[in-house]
């Protein structure tokens, strides 16, 4: 009896746990980068998003600086939202594609890691910040024209371990848990360049970049930029599923792992009508890159057809007349990938960049799928 009985209450146990991971609120991350200009009031849907992260700070002399001339304005308006959302984070982002160059040299040595230690702590207290999130593009590999090492992938890992280690203490003597998150590359370059099983202990979240997969300025064939599966005619046989589990496969548990769309698309000229100028030959648009209120408003039933790619989930334009393919997100693919986020068990979805959806469609779509009342309905 006492064996059936502890059996019970192990199964009662395991039963609560489950429901307390089932339960555990998805997360919601939106990149934010204003750059030169103060964000305005209401510009942000606070209740929509459960942290934020603004890019970009800079790094000087090893030492976590402001990126840009409001800064610190702008970091005032995103904390006074936690009026709205109690639960909302607020984090800076460090580096980016443009600012990441200086990563290498700042990684490379305890006492030059421990600059950048010092400076992030005393960056995230006078901004009033809830962490930092480290977003090196790319350890070990050139990314935009940067220098880098083969130590990168060691010194990643020990750079974000003694972040941790460091927000640790500080956050005991703060009472409040800072964050740490880190946003990867969704090629398999990022996982073997790094030591992501180990790198994942140290972080909150793992942002992955799943977009760009076709970029213009690289592929002289079109793409899809953010599928989320392979299509069987793509040449690169690339997608965000096949991402994340690359990632799992490295030992980054799904619970960490926090699926990228972009809120922006990619343009081709010079395509062929071909398949609606799917995988067809092309060059790089005047205009490469188009915020989606952007597409949404000059492009959408202006000249452009809209098709969907049903194998890899993805919408793309093309207009015959000026030969031009745009591939893009869009409310009904992020649909699906909301419902894949929640099959998977992924910790949820983040986004580039918050003002590249100026009307809100993406993020409402997002929120439909995993925002408060998504979740209270799926319980």
């Amino acid at each position: 009896m006492r064996c059936v009985r502890s059996l019970a209450l192990l199964l009662v146990a395991v039963g609560s746990v489950s429901r307390l991971m089932a339960e555990a609120p998805m997360q919601v991350i939106a990149y934010v980068f204003p750059q030169d200009r103060v964000l305005q009031p209401g510009e942000i849907a606070a209740k929509k998003v459960t942290r934020i992260n603004y890019a970009f700070a800079n790094l000087k002399d090893g030492h976590v600086v402001e990126g840009f001339v409001h800064d610190t304005e702008n970091f005032a308006a995103l904390r006074a939202l936690k009026k709205e959302n109690p639960g909302l984070t607020v984090l800076v982002s460090v580096g980016g594609w443009t600012w990441s160059g200086r990563f290498s040299d700042m990684a490379l040595t305890k006492a030059s890691r421990k600059v950048f230690l010092d400076s992030a702590v005393a960056f995230v207290e006078k901004h009033q910040l809830d962490g930092l999130d480290i977003d090196w593009e790319y350890p070990g590999l050139v990314g935009n024209g940067n220098k880098f090492r083969a130590t990168d992938k060691q010194n990643y890992t020990l750079l974000l371990k003694e972040l941790r280690t460091r927000f640790d203490v500080e956050g005991k003597r703060l009472h409040r848990h800072l964050v740490t998150s880190i946003a990867v590359g969704g090629g398999g370059d990022f996982v073997e360049h790094t030591e992501m099983g180990e790198v994942q202990k140290y972080v909150d979240t793992v942002n992955l970049m799943s977009y760009d997969y076709y970029s213009p300025g690289g592929d002289k064939t079109t793409g899809n930029h953010a599928p989320l599966f392979v299509d069987p005619a793509d040449p690169k046989k690339v997608s965000a599923d096949d991402s994340v589990k690359t990632y799992l496969a490295a030992g980054v548990p799904k619970s960490k792992i926090v699926l990228g769309v972009p809120f922006y698309g990619k343009a081709w000229s010079q395509v062929g009508a071909a398949e609606n100028g799917l995988f067809q030959p092309g060059k790089a648009a005047k205009e490469v890159f188009l915020n989606y209120g952007y597409i949404a408003e000059n492009m959408m039933g202006k000249g452009f057809v809209r098709h969907w790619d049903d194998a890899a989930k993805a919408p793309y334009l093309y207009n015959a007349e000026k030969k031009l393919f745009v591939s893009y997100e869009d409310a009904e693919s992020l649909a699906v990938k909301t419902k894949y986020v929640r099959s998977q068990g992924l910790a949820g979805v983040m986004f580039w960049e918050y003002t590249g959806d100026p009307n809100g469609v993406l993020l409402n779509a997002i929120d439909a799928g995993l925002g408060l009342g998504a979740q209270e309905t799926s319980k």
